[in-house]
């Protein structure tokens, strides 16, 4: 037996809000952009990043925490209101 599957692996990462770990694509990246934290949608932006859901409590939970300053290595964490805005907008 070789203990391999035929089921292909989906990737898993954890939100930085509510810490449950979840499968990436049902996570927003947050990328550091120069001084910026931005959404990175397509998770294709340079640098180190961090996830969370697309919930404004998770976010909420991060900003309160502090958990966007841990992530990014004290680059602060980004404006709540806005990253909220984009959460709300992008939700189908």
């Amino acid at each position: 037996m070789s203990g391999r599957t035929n089921v292909p692996a989906c990737p898993e990462r954890t939100c930085i809000g509510c810490r449950e770990r979840a499968a990436k694509q049902d996570l927003l990246r947050m990328a550091v952009v120069g001084d910026d934290v931005v959404p990175d949608d397509r998770g294709t932006l340079p640098g180190r990043g961090a996830y969370v859901h697309r919930d404004p409590a998770c976010i909420d939970l991060a900003v309160r925490r502090r958990a966007f300053s841990r992530a990014f290595r004290g680059r602060g964490a980004p404006d709540a209101a806005a990253l909220r805005r984009y959460v709300e907008q992008a939700a189908p």
